[in-house]
């Protein structure tokens, strides 16, 4: 039998697409392994395996023998993988100055043969020498593009970034040697002019300053991430044998009573057992205003107390808490790749050998044509330097990772990139009405106590919300109900009960039909009931209508706003109910609805929004994610609504924590913002490569004499991925939720 699971790897020293490329290549081909998704951006990789076949351990070896470092996070608080990252960039950044302290001298070399800086004789004659001398330790530097770009293919099979900048580097040193030897031996066909060691260091050291800036602006990317896993308190107070004592948070158990005093910060969810407070929950629902906490309260791990203590009793610990769960949901969220991704994926995978061939070419070329050996040399490093798979491997998720982190922020969960690129390219918008536009607490509002005593009666046993309120008003009226003899549910109809010898039926229209039950003298009034948009329940005895009960379920503060807003992006509403006609049409007027599918059966749900997919629409279903499961399955895009904990995690590839229909509309501008800068993204990648390869293999020379130095062109590269990581950072910026 087949055991799914899921696990999320970090993952260090990926420098380039092709690098998570050659990763998700080599997880794919495990045994056991359904999918594999390899993020350079956050450098995890996501996948989904067959526990009966494989676990975890053979999939870090797989991970590892590939050249690159699984980042193992073994410890409740989350510290390890930061830490880790911390200490990557940190060494490229030693590297980077390193390389500096050597190229400096170089540069004022360089100064000297342009503008004619002094320099003393004595390094004049020995210039050769001095260079070789501080170029040398910068190939020792640049030891890690070696190892992972040529030193790793005949494990990984597959070129990369490292690859380019290893050869172009390498091939420069090489000559410059070379060269070296040559004026040493005292050959008068080698001169200075024969030397690239200024090549070799300034690639090194620009290259160098790109990765390092990289790695600090994609660090900025997962800022979403740090900010909830920062949430997680690392202590807790706990009441053990009657004392209070501070214990790790790891060491905290189901059913363990926990106090929280003002100002601190709830470690785990529970149920509040004494005292009381106002709790300020904005990290789940974003809402600034403080919730009044009592007795029977739920309070969730890593919101802050604000005013009273109390005590709570633990109920979800460790992963199962809701803090956890919505880290892992932007972890997998962020690790999975949107379809645009897909073209990417494809140009990243032919990107590196069509680049070495194009540097040959070029290199051959110009020697044909009579161009000296070292003309032709300079062509192919440039080739080799300017080319940039980053960029192109970092437009999308780089995206990704801000819009769900974004999401996130707002009490907005994107289950992964294919739903957040999806909800942008929605036509239709389909509401379900109870618990979604309606606050889903029925209140009774017409009914006589004879019908309410009956109508409890047969929903006495009843666990739909309607019961309830049915109960309710029954309590309210001082009618004591017993129990039925018998009970039985009819789906989407009603309930039949046997009581005192009688069968009583409460249920809607379909039901009353299917039993020959007529409405006869009851019709006017239950016309006047549902123009009003209430819902009407329809009570019969011994096969004969004794009455009706109406119901109304109140729209949801913002439920206008949002409906309003949804009409102004241009996209088509439609509300489903089961109701009838008359009253759902009442309702979605009041919503500001124009198009209603009524009378539709819970379990017909999906097909009507099949058919609306048959007729060429995109759409988005939103429900209550429990009773809507197969619809919001069925949809393109199925948006959950939830509240607090009891969010429906496994249903909708979208949940909104808050009950606030205009987070729809936020998640729709959301995700058209997320594509405008993968789009803008993906562009300029293309652009770089498209005009910076060709001006480097020497396009423009035979026209204007421009020759692009390798020294500028590793510049560019280096900075091409640091401008598109840039762009993306500016979603933060320019994108707010009333945009």
């Amino acid at each position: 039998m087949a055991l799914t699971q899921k696990t999320i790897i970090p993952i260090s020293g990926m420098h380039c697409a092709s690098c998570a490329e050659s990763i998700e290549n080599a997880l794919k081909k495990h045994k056991g392994v359904k999918k594999a998704s390899v993020n350079f951006a956050s450098e995890k990789a996501l996948v989904e395996y067959d526990s009966s076949i494989t676990d975890i351990i053979p999939l870090e070896k797989i991970i590892e023998a590939t050249g690159y470092k699984v980042i193992k996070t073994k410890d409740a608080q989350g510290d390890l993988e930061q830490k880790a990252r911390e200490r990557e960039i940190n060494g490229m950044r030693n590297r980077f100055f390193a390389a500096l302290i050597f190229s400096l001298p170089l540069l004022y070399y360089m100064f000297h043969s342009i503008f004619g800086l002094p320099l003393p004789v004595y390094v004049m004659q020995n210039a050769a020498t001095i260079e070789f001398v501080l170029a040398t330790p910068i190939m020792f530097i640049a030891g890690i593009f070696f190892k992972r770009g040529i030193f790793s293919l005949p494990k990984t099979k597959t070129a990369n970034m490292d690859t380019l900048v290893s050869l172009g580097v390498g091939a420069a040193y090489i000559y410059s040697v070379y060269a070296t030897v040559m004026i040493w031996l005292g050959n008068p066909v080698f001169g200075m002019e024969n030397l690239y060691y200024e090549v070799v260091a300034f690639l090194v050291t620009f290259i160098l300053l790109g990765k390092y800036l990289e790695g600090v602006t994609k660090g900025r990317t997962s800022a979403a991430i740090k900010k909830l896993v920062g949430l997680r308190p690392k202590t807790a107070l706990v009441v053990r044998n009657n004392k209070e004592i501070e214990i790790d948070i790891r060491g905290v158990v189901v059913g363990d009573i926990l106090v929280v005093k003002p100002g601190g910060r709830i470690p785990v969810d529970g149920i509040l057992v004494e005292g009381n407070s106002s709790v300020d929950e904005s990290m789940v629902t974003g809402e600034s205003i403080p919730v009044e906490k009592a007795a029977g309260a739920k309070v969730i791990g890593g919101t802050i107390n604000k005013t009273g203590a109390f005590k709570f009793r633990a109920e979800k610990v460790g992963d199962a808490t809701f803090l956890a769960q919505v880290i892992r949901l932007v972890e997998e969220a962020q690790g999975s790749k949107a379809p645009i991704e897909a073209l990417a994926d494809r140009v990243s995978a032919v990107f590196v050998p069509a680049v070495l061939l194009i540097a040959l070419a070029a290199f051959l070329f110009w020697l044909i044509l009579g161009q000296s050996f070292g003309f032709a040399l300079t062509i192919g490093i440039a080739v080799l330097v300017i080319a940039c798979p980053c960029a192109l491997g970092l437009a999308t998720p780089t995206a990704v990772m801000v819009g769900t982190g974004m999401g996130a922020e707002r009490g907005i969960l994107i289950k992964d990139a294919a739903a957040l690129q999806l909800v942008s390219s929605v036509s239709t918008i389909v509401f379900d009405k109870t618990g979604t536009l309606t606050q889903g607490k029925a209140e009774i509002t017409d009914v006589k106590q004879e019908i309410l005593f009956y109508a409890g009666v047969a929903e006495k046993r009843s666990e739909h919300p309607l019961a309830e309120a049915i109960l309710k008003k029954a309590k309210e009226e001082g009618l004591e109900i017993p129990d039925p003899d018998t009970f039985s549910s009819v789906s989407g109809k009603g309930v039949e009960v046997f009581f005192n010898g009688e069968t009583i039926l409460l249920g809607n229209r379909k039901m009353m039909e299917e039993k020959g039950i007529s409405i006869g003298e009851l019709e006017p009034e239950l016309q006047k009931l549902e123009q009003e948009g209430k819902t009407v329940i329809f009570v019969a005895k011994q096969n004969a209508l004794i009455g009706l009960v109406a119901a109304a379920d109140k729209l949801k503060p913002n439920t206008k706003d949002a409906i309003s807003a949804l009409y102004r992006l241009g996209l088509e509403v439609i509300m489903i109910t089961g109701d009838n006609t008359r009253t759902a049409e009442a309702i979605a007027k009041e919503a500001g609805i124009e198009r209603v599918l009524a009378e539709v059966l819970p379990q017909d749900k999906s097909k009507a929004i099949k058919e609306l997919q048959l007729k060429g629409k995109k759409v988005a279903m939103v429900g209550d994610g429990i009773n809507d499961a197969p619809a919001l399955a069925q949809a393109d895009v199925g948006i959950a609504i939830g509240s607090g904990t009891d969010i429906a995690i496994e249903t909708g590839e979208i949940v909104l924590v808050k009950n606030d229909l205009r987070d729809v509309v936020t998640a729709i501008k959301l995700s058209s913002y997320t594509m405008l800068k993968i789009r803008q993204n993906l562009f300029w990648a293309f652009i770089y490569n498209a005009l910076g390869i060709p001006i480097a293999a020497g396009i423009l020379y035979p026209f204007t004499g421009f020759l692009l130095n390798p020294v500028i062109a590793g510049a560019a590269m280096a900075f091409s991925s640091v401008s598109v990581v840039t762009n993306t950072l500016l979603m933060k910026v320019f994108f707010s939720e009333g945009r």
